[in-house]
Order: structure tokens, then sequence, then C-alpha cells
């Protein structure tokens, strides 16, 4: 199981944002852990929940 990006395109200004939350290392994401971004050009937080890949 992949781990979520350090950082994604803010959909409110299309700066970058940062992954602000993490996970114990030994502890792969399940479905439906919520990870916190936070944009670096405009401030707004985005929480996004984490999802099964697709076979």
């Amino acid at each position: 199981m992949r781990n979520p990006p350090e950082s994604i395109v803010c959909i409110e200004c299309g700066g970058t944002a940062h992954l602000i939350s993490y996970l114990p290392e030994d502890e792969p994401p399940e479905p439906g852990t919520a990870f916190a971004y936070r944009c670096s050009d405009c401030i707004d937080r985005f929480d996004v929940v984490w999802e099964e890949e697709p076979d």
C-alpha cells in the first residue's frame, strides 16, 4: 500500500498544499484515514480521506 503524497494541488487557488498529518512509519494508511493538507499560498486546510487502491 502506498503512502499519501507529500503535496497536492490546492483546489481553491491552484497552489501547493503540503501534508501536515502523519501516521507512524510502521502503520500503513487504512481506507477511511483522513490526512490534512495546508496550502502554502492561500493557507486553506483540506482533509483528504484515504481510499483503497483499485485492483
